[in-house]
């Protein structure tokens, strides 16, 4: 609680001012029933006569001297104050307002910032962990909640207390025999506060869990759009879609339905305070002669009592912010507790003969048990070498790269990234050192030259050509009409697989990585245009030191070493022509691959002889 309010400290003036102002607003709809009493007791129903008021003949001889005074000379004089009152009291409540916003959206954006740097910060684990709807729900929903909390408290929290003080002071100023109105509906407002809040609390951390469900759904059918229709499963996504917003339906009834018990019980309470006022004040005005009780003093002390109990709902509605507000509080503060995993070091290091080297790793993914992922992984990656991975699905090779840029750390065992050990690196030092490219590329909704220069900020025009020679994009993006300024659509939905995992190899080499690191990159690819990239990578990159992962013999058969993954180790390392002959697993890739090949040859040869 205490770190998530700290951001309001850079605000703080804006902050006092608000309460301040509130208090000048307050006073002002104090002091209105005030002026009603003279209007009513001295300008209707004295004809003018202000003897009996202390304030009132104040005011007149103030502004006119020693009386007489009209009727109507004593309604427009009070009613001018009232009116001026009331423009006062405006203008000390919008002040108050824009102070209040000022503070708290102030506050709402430097909290918004620093808690999705700390989510940017976190390793792959920990996002997976939270899941991308909670975090979407907790870096606006929940942030919106607290925004909106500070706001009420610069503004409420003053206004509602000093309108019960001041109201409660005013109120038995007129008539102690008005206390008693009070301390009769006061315990039965509280009671009803407490009860009802008790129930409604714990169910407002349900309402924002429920919410992270709809945006979780949200999110995954969005991204997900081709998937479900491929499959022909609107109707599916929309059921589960539908069950989760009953679930968030259901819950905000349960926790409405509690809270509306409020409301009428504070109008009944309220109006049967109202009666008792005016049959006391009929009462003692009746029967009990020179009790100074008038239609006025009964006016203001409904007005009194109407703001006093009117403080109270105000109180109950803070009270339902404050609990929604906890409850959003509780859940930004579990995302800055979650302090990253993956932390880097402060040293760099010079390219060095041993590009990568990986000894005696294992690894299993946090919170999985039985058998690891990866181990006994002892391998080396000389600088400006080529090195391919394959194996089966599922065999690791995804993991084993995963290491190599700190997504993950390997449960026993080192990497060294040119004779240092990742763990030393600067995280950014590192990263600068690799350009990575996923078979599932992801681009952003912009143009095609800011894409590329994702992997360089500054790239120049002509670096960016070259990227795009070498990633062999050069035709298609030469073929839209406004060539490297069109625009792409979100995660790239306006271009084909092969397009985008082209467009995401010029993203990676634009920045002349020291380790590029292909994984499944060319999958879309025709075997033409991946042996044009392979062989423009070798003429450009000679230098950088490729690993690549391919499911294809013929994709990797070029590399100066191929390592061959099988059951989560490395059963063997060689070129191409060596682990033919040595290589039990790989020959077996190899033979599948090409009856694959006869058989579809076979097949085209049937159709063309039909």
């Amino acid at each position: 609680m205490k770190r998530i309010f700290n951001y309001l400290k850079p605000y703080k003036l804006f902050a006092i001012l608000s309460p301040l102002f509130m208090m000048g607003e307050v006073l002002a709809d104090l002091s209105l029933p005030k002026f009603m009493t003279v209007i009513v007791d001295c300008g209707i129903a004295q004809n003018g006569d202000v003897s009996g008021s202390a304030f009132g003949s104040r005011i007149m001889k103030l502004i006119y001297g020693s009386g007489p005074y009209g009727s109507m000379q004593v309604i427009v004089t009070f009613g001018i104050l009232m009116l001026v009152t009331v423009l006062v009291g405006g203008f000390f409540g919008v002040t108050c307002a824009y102070f209040a916003a000022r503070a708290s959206q102030g506050m709402g954006h430097d909290l918004r910032r620093d808690a999705y740097g700390r989510v940017m910060s976190l390793s792959i684990e920990q996002t997976d962990k939270f899941t991308t709807g909670s975090l979407v729900t907790r870096m606006t929903n929940d942030v919106s909640m607290i925004v909106e909390f500070t706001e009420m408290i610069l503004r409420m929290f003053v206004r509602a207390p000093i309108f019960f003080i001041g109201g409660t002071v005013m109120l038995l100023t007129l008539d102690l025999t008005y206390g008693a109105v009070l301390l009769c509906a006061l315990p039965i407002m509280a009671l009803t506060l407490f009860f009802v809040l008790r129930k409604a609390v714990p169910i407002f951390s349900n309402v924002q869990k429920r919410l992270d469900r709809v945006n979780s759904v949200v999110q995954e059918n969005v991204s997900g759009a081709r998937v479900v229709k491929a499959y022909v499963k609107e109707s599916y996504e929309t059921s589960r879609f539908k069950d989760a917003n009953k679930e968030l339906r259901d819950t905000n009834y349960r926790v409405q339905k509690i809270m509306a018990v409020m409301h009428p019980v504070l109008n009944v309470v309220m109006n049967l305070s109202i009666i008792v006022i005016i049959y006391v004040g009929g009462f003692k005005i009746e029967n009990v002669g020179g009790s100074g009780m008038t239609a006025g003093t009964i006016m203001a002390a409904i007005t009194y009592v109407s703001q006093v109990l009117m403080s109270i709902m105000m109180l109950t509605m803070m009270s339902q912010s404050i609990s929604r507000a906890m409850a959003s509080v509780k859940r930004i503060e579990e995302v800055f507790a979650a302090e990253p995993k993956i932390v880097g070091g402060n040293e760099s290091a010079e390219r060095g003969e041993i590009a990568v080297a990986f000894k005696g790793v294992s690894f299993r993914y946090p919170g999985t048990k039985g058998l690891p992922v990866l181990y006994d992984i002892d391998l080396e990656v000389k600088k400006g070498e080529t090195l391919a991975i394959i194996g089966a699905t599922g065999s690791g090779k995804t993991s084993l790269v995963n290491l190599i840029q700190r997504f993950y750390d390997a449960t026993e065992g080192d990497v060294y990234i040119d004779g240092l050990h990742i763990k030393d690196y600067k995280l950014s030092k590192l990263r600068s050192k690799i350009s990575y490219v996923m078979q599932k590329s992801e681009l952003f909704s912009d143009t095609i030259a800011n894409n590329i220069k994702w992997g360089k900020e500054d790239a120049t025009d002509e670096e960016i050509r070259a990227a795009v020679r070498v990633a062999q994009a050069e035709e298609f993006v030469n073929g839209f009409k406004d060539k490297y300024d069109t625009f792409i659509s979100e995660k790239g939905a306006s271009l084909s697989g092969g397009q985008k995992q082209r467009m995401s190899i010029a993203r990676a080499v634009v920045r002349h990585p020291e380790i590029l690191i292909l994984d499944d990159a060319t999958s879309a690819l025709d075997l033409a245009t991946e042996a044009r990239l392979r062989k423009a990578l070798k003429e450009e990159f000679a230098d950088t030191t490729v690993i690549m992962i391919a499911q294809r013999i013929a994709s990797v058969k070029e590399a100066d070493r191929i390592a061959v993954i099988d059951g989560g180790t490395i059963v063997a390392c060689a070129p191409h022509d060596e682990l033919m002959i040595s290589c039990e697993t790989y020959r077996d890739i190899y033979n599948s691959q090409m009856q694959s090949r006869e058989g579809e040859k076979e097949l085209k040869g049937a159709e063309s002889n039909e």
